[in-house]
């Protein structure tokens, strides 16, 4: 950039700023950022104008204030090599990097609040087949999809310092383009910062027979209150326990065909087991997962062989369909594991006494319950993506709601 194309540029900031346009705070931002004025040969007078104006329209939200105290300093040092240097606009301006740097430390104490005294890590040990993938590749795996598919472009993310004066119509201005999923922090939290339960193969649920996926397939009639297990033979549906002949079309709408891939995950290492004959070691696993699959109803359980023990006195474990599933075709069941099971045989609980760690600890399966969404007729989740999320919360004996005026009146001294 010539200095006769920065000045141009400088001026048209500087309109901006003077019709106080909503993209003037983005543009200036980024011209700052991005280019050398000192380089480009702009005098200090201009330097200063375009930054002052910019400090301006920042957005009041404390979380902007450590870049505007950046170009508050930066001011204050181009001041005195301007030619309206004054000592009561330099006073002002030290004012005003006071009050920031204040009002800066105010919101990072907040927000940096100190971890309660006696606070006790949680620990949820885990018990399954593939540790390595779910406890690590999955995860790294869950923050790069995320990551990917929601990263703020560079306008975006400078766009959020910006609030603008009140706003105009203008849907296809790319330059204050900033509402995107990726900049809601609590959006992007339940995403990034969660543990997500995925799957190193592909998986299908379809209502039609076409198409199944290489690995295997299992035929469930599922509808509310019923589900049986199916298998196909001779050109006909058979109960899978007995291969008892069933009176049922292949288009009957509670039919649901379950069918996986092969592992795809390069990084997979598949537990030590021994094969069946000709089963290609790519398909052992998908297939030992699918030979555990089950229906609840309306929804299709795939069983990970996930356990998770954990100390149900303080935590419970919300598990429920990934933030995005939907966007697959797909609605997760929802649970809240606040206990072991009542239902298993007395073995499981005697085993669960038999080691010194387990003692206080109450344990659970992690299980994906999966139906298709309402006027969907197939629905394939690729591998590594993100299928259920496990969220530890706090047990309910564990906390209390209370309403602020109460609470104000109780701590409120008595009057003497």
């Amino acid at each position: 950039m010539t200095l006769q194309e920065a000045r141009a540029h400088l001026n048209y900031l500087l309109t901006l700023s003077l019709r106080r346009e909503e993209a003037f705070g983005p543009l200036a931002m980024t011209f700052i950022r991005e280019q050398d004025l000192d380089q480009l040969g702009l005098l200090p007078e201009e330097q200063f104008s375009l930054i002052i104006a910019t400090t301006q329209a920042f957005a009041a939200e404390p979380k902007r204030y450590t870049i505007k105290l950046e170009l508050l300093q930066k001011a204050r040092q181009l001041l005195p090599k301007t030619r309206f240097f004054d000592p009561e606009l330099a006073q002002q301006l030290d004012q005003d990097i006071q009050k920031t740097t204040a009002e800066l430390a105010i919101y990072n104490e907040v927000m940096r609040a100190p971890r309660a005294q006696g606070f006790d890590r949680q620990r949820l040990i885990v018990e399954t087949d593939a540790p390595e993938y779910f406890l690590d590749i999955a995860q790294k795996r869950a923050g790069a999809y995320y990551q990917n598919k929601y990263r703020l472009t560079k306008e975006a993310k400078t766009a959020q310092h910006f609030g603008g004066p009140p706003r105009k119509f203008e849907p296809d201005n790319a330059s204050i383009q900033k509402e995107f999923p990726g900049a809601c922090a609590p959006f992007m939290n339940a995403r990034t910062q969660a543990f997500h339960v995925m799957l190193p193969f592909d998986l299908k649920l379809s209502r039609k027979p076409d198409d199944p996926l290489e690995a295997g397939v299992r035929i469930f009639y599922a509808k509310m209150g019923y589900s049986f297990p199916l298998r196909y033979e001779m050109g006909k549906l058979c109960s899978y326990h007995d291969g008892q002949v069933l009176d049922l079309a292949l288009d009957d709408p509670h039919l649901i065909f379950v069918s996986v891939s092969g592992v795809k995950e390069p990084e997979f290492r598949a537990p030590a087991a021994n094969s069946p004959t000709g089963v290609p070691s790519e398909f052992v696993y998908p297939l030992g997962l699918l030979e555990q699959t089950g229906s609840l109803g309306p929804f299709i359980q795939i069983s990970c062989r996930f356990k998770i023990w954990f100390d149900a006195s303080v935590v419970s474990l919300l598990i429920q369909g990934a933030p995005d599933l939907h966007e697959y075709g797909l609605q997760g069941g929802s649970g809240l594991m606040t206990r072991s099971y009542a239902s298993d045989k007395v073995e499981t609980y005697a085993e669960s006494l038999s080691q010194p760690w387990q003692e206080g600890l109450s344990f659970n399966f992690v299980n994906l319950h999966l139906q298709l969404s309402p006027g969907v007729e197939t629905a394939v989740v690729p591998y590594n993506t993100p299928i259920f999320t496990v969220y530890p919360v706090l047990n309910r004996q564990c906390y209390k709601f209370e309403e602020r005026q109460q609470v104000e009146e109780i701590r409120q001294p008595s009057p003497k």
